[in-house]
Parts: structure tokens; C-alpha cells; sequence
């Protein structure tokens, strides 16, 4: 069980490409073997089967449209609790039960929250699909929330924040970045939450949550693998469609970011660092927040820029002038409000880190000025198809396409629509993204400095 913030950006930034960037360009170019198919329950569960009979696995994924961004104010951390409470018994199964049954077979299962969405799935043989939706369709509805099972849980989850967090100088920097960047927008809470916020999580805190989010018109089941389109409906309606309707939910409204105008800093010291670094961060459009075209051309935008060795970044300031160990950039597309866009960098050898970000930053200025090549724009759009080939291979990450999509307000159309849109993209509308929200003035940067360079 895990949860998915800020600190984990860089580390998932060539999963998300190979994932949310570039997984949909075969989708519209499969044959019939691999068509996507999309129904609705009764009971209002949406249902993705996404058909790949080359090895004889399944992955099953429940995706629930809450993340730690919907939270009540003063219950941070509760959305990712619930993930953990979500592996607890039921009136049908005790406690791990779920956990052996899929030992048993050979499988693998997990979850992870996010801010605006929380998932879980499991990879089994086909054969099994039955038997795991029948345990998740229990979960939905049936746990059995103890003050002792809380108790225990969110002692775990105490214990996940120390270590996670608290002993990691880079994490408690990227919270204090969030918080930050984000002046109102719940982006800025942590997904797994303020410490002093998850310590008061209690029984009647997971009982509203439960009964509030944890409904069949408020998932969506992805099913990716060796699988019929009609098997799964049969199987959908046998488990799932059993599952009573919730009341329906308000749209997902939460509170607007005000115009940024001003320049801010985040610095951290510690002893634990060697090596000192920075990231830029600005506040921007996703896919689900922006005008037609708008993520489409910041993603090409970041992949241009920061997005890999081919990357101006990369070689400018790592082969070329040698003063950095690593630069890039990234943007996080797939995220039901605004999102960011971040540069970032470390120096080599006696470089100063200073002169890594000044380098940075001219790179961002040239694309603001000039715009970006013809050949680069296209050679980047390929990167992007040729990525997808390897993400085809694994059925979990088509999966997390989807899923992911459909979780922030997006529909199956769009993600076999996206490589249209990215083909469509041009210079000119690369070159005003970057005009128009990389600019410097209105930015968040956050450094994190050895602690001898305290005063600096």
C-alpha cells in the first residue's frame, strides 16, 4: 500500500511518460483483438475492458474517484488511511484472507492514493477474475471498522509519515513547496497527510468516508488482459452489479488558485545532504482544467526541454558545458484541476549550484523567445509513439491509462483521441505555452542545500 505525492515525481517521471503520455497512440491504431470496450453497471459502475490475449494474466483495477484533494478541511491523510482500512476484514472474510487467496494463486496485488483518486488492483490468471471482483465488490461495502482496527492502522500510517517523510530531507522539502506553490488549491495538503491531523483520525472520520466515497457509481473498474469483453460484463454484473447505488455525489469543485504575481523561495538545509540541488515550479493547466491544446503542448514543451538525454536541459548543461549531474523538466498532465510544470537541477564536480540554475533558466528563456524547431517538435512527438510500443507490453500500464483518465474526468475517447492532438500540436503553440506560463516572476522554486551552506 502506498501513496503517490510530491517527492515521488522525479523518481516516477519516465513511468509517467511511457504511461499517461504516451500509452494511447496504439489505442487508436489496434486491431479489433485489442479494441477497447466501456459500459455502465446498473448501479452506475463504469467499466473499461481493454483486451490483450498475448500472455495468459489479467490485471483488475478499481479506481474510486477520492484522493487526498477532496478530504473534509482538518482530516488530511484520511483518504490514504482508508486505503490501508480497505485491507481489513469484512463480514464475509476475515483479515487477510483477500491477501492469501491471491498468494495462493501466484498473484500480486497493492494500491496507492493520489490526489485525485485512490486504486487498487491485482494480477492473477484469468481464471481468477471471478473470485477478485467477488472480494473487492465485498470490500465496497462490507468492512468492519473497529476502534481497535483504527487504532492499529493508523498507527502504521503514523509510522509511514516518519519514515517516508520526516527522514527524508528531499520529501519534507517538496511538501514545503507544495504548500507553497499552491496558495489554495487542496494540492498543496500532503496525501498522506499533516501528522498532527492524522493522529485524530478516528472510527467515525472512516465510517463517513466509507459510506460517502466508497460506492459502485463513484468507481470505475479497468480490466486489462488475457479477457472476453462479455466474460467480464457477466462477471461485472454478477459481483458488482449486486453492490447497491450510492446517493449521488456533487461535482468535484474545489477552491480556485488566485493569480500568482510574485517570485517565492523554499530552502532547506540539512546535514543528511551531499549534494545540493533545485526545482522551479509553476502553476498551469492539466488535460482536464486546460483549453483545447493547451497540456498537449506543455507536455511536448517539457519533453523539449527537460524530458530525457535528447533533452536541451540535458545537453546543454550535462554534456555540453559539464556543470550539472542532472537537469530536466516534467509535467504532470493527468490531474483533475491545474497542475505543474517543473524544471529542476544538480551540480557536478565544483559547479555552483547557482550557475546550474542560471543555465536553467536560460534555457527556459530561449524557448520563451525563439520557440522550439520544427525537427525538434516532431522528433519529440516520436519519442512519444515510440514509447508507446513498450507500454502496449504491459497490460498494467494501459490500465493506469485508463484508469487514471477516467478518474480525473476524462472518457475513453479522449485517451484514443490524444495522439491526434499531440500530432496536431505546433512550434507556435509551444513556444506561447512557455510564454505564457513559464515565467519567472511567478514561480516557486525550492533548494536543498547541505547544511554548511546554511548561510548562503
Amino acid at each position: 500500500m502506498t501513496f503517490q505525492a510530491g517527492w515521488l515525481r522525479a523518481t516516477l517521471l519516465s513511468t509517467t511518460l511511457a504511461l499517461t503520455m504516451t500509452g494511447p497512440v496504439l489505442a487508436d491504431r489496434a486491431p479489433d483483438a485489442f479494441k477497447v470496450t466501456d459500459f455502465l453497471l446498473d448501479n452506475g459502475m463504469e467499466v473499461v475492458v481493454i483486451p490483450d490475449h498475448r500472455a495468459p494474466i489479467v490485471t483488475h483495477m478499481v479506481w474510486y474517484k477520492i484522493g487526498s484533494a477532496d478530504e473534509p478541511a482538518g482530516k488530511s491523510g484520511i483518504a490514504h488511511f482508508f486505503e490501508h482500512l480497505m485491507f481489513k476484514a469484512t463480514t464475509n472474510h476475515a483479515a487477510g484472507e483477500f491477501d492469501r487467496a491471491i498468494a495462493d494463486i501466484g498473484g500480486s496485488n497493492n494500491a496507492f492514493t493520489s490526489y485525485d483518486y485512490t486504486a487498487f488492483y491485482e494480477t492473477v490468471a484469468p481464471s481468477a477474475l471471478g473470485q477478485m471482483m467477488s472480494f473487492e465488490a465485498d470490500r465496497m461495502r462490507n468492512l468492519i471498522l473497529t476502534d481497535d482496527v483504527i487504532k492499529t492502522e493508523r498507527d502504521v500510517i503514523l509510522e509511514e509519515r516518519r519514515s517516508r517523510i520526516d527522514n527524508n530531507p528531499q520529501a519534507v522539502l517538496d511538501e514545503e513547496v507544495d504548500a507553497t506553490l499552491w496558495q489554495n488549491q487542496p494540492y498543496r495538503i500532503p496525501v498522506i497527510g499533516w501528522m498532527q491531523e492524522m493522529q485524530q483520525l478516528n472510527r467515525t472520520d472512516a465510517t463517513a468516508f466509507y459510506d460517502k466515497y466508497y460506492r459502485p457509481n463513484n468507481a470505475v473498474l479497468i480490466v486489462a488482459g488475457d479477457v472476453e469483453p462479455e466474460t467480464v460484463r457477466a462477471l461485472a454484473e454478477k459481483t458488482y452489479g449486486k453492490v447497491a447505488r450510492g446517493p449521488d455525489l456533487p461535482p468535484r469543485i474545489r477552491p480556485v488558485e488566485p493569480e500568482q504575481n510574485t517570485k517565492r523561495t523554499v530552502t532547506l538545509s540539512d546535514a543528511r545532504v551531499s549534494v545540493p540541488s533545485f526545482s522551479t515550479q509553476w502553476v498551469v493547466p492539466s488535460y482536464h482544467s486546460g483549453k483545447p491544446g493547451e497540456a498537449e503542448a506543455l507536455d511536448l514543451l517539457a519533453e523539449i526541454l527537460g524530458g530525457g538525454n535528447r533533452s536541451r536541459l540535458y545537453q546543454a548543461l550535462v554534456v555540453q558545458q559539464g556543470i550539472a549531474s542532472n537537469a530536466g523538466a516534467f509535467f504532470q498532465g493527468t490531474m483533475l484541476d491545474d497542475t505543474n510544470f517543473t524544471v529542476y537541477g544538480a551540480p557536478r564536480g565544483d559547479a555552483r549550484l547557482a550557475d546550474v540554475e542560471a543555465a536553467v533558466d536560460a534555457e527556459v528563456a530561449r524557448i520563451v523567445k525563439d520557440g522550439v524547431t520544427p525537427s525538434e517538435l516532431e522528433k519529440a512527438k516520436d519519442r512519444y509513439v515510440r514509447s508507446m510500443i513498450f507500454a502496449r507490453d504491459k497490460q498494467d500500464s494501459m490500465a493506469n491509462i485508463y484508469g487514471a483518465t477516467l478518474a480525473t474526468g476524462g472518457n475513453v475517447q479522449d485517451v484514443q483521441q490524444w495522439p491526434d492532438r499531440i500530432r496536431a500540436v505546433t512550434a507556435d503553440e509551444v513556444k506561447a505555452a512557455a510564454a505564457r506560463y513559464l515565467v519567472l516572476g511567478r514561480s516557486t522554486t525550492g533548494y536543498l542545500l547541505p547544511q554548511q551552506q546554511a548561510g548562503n
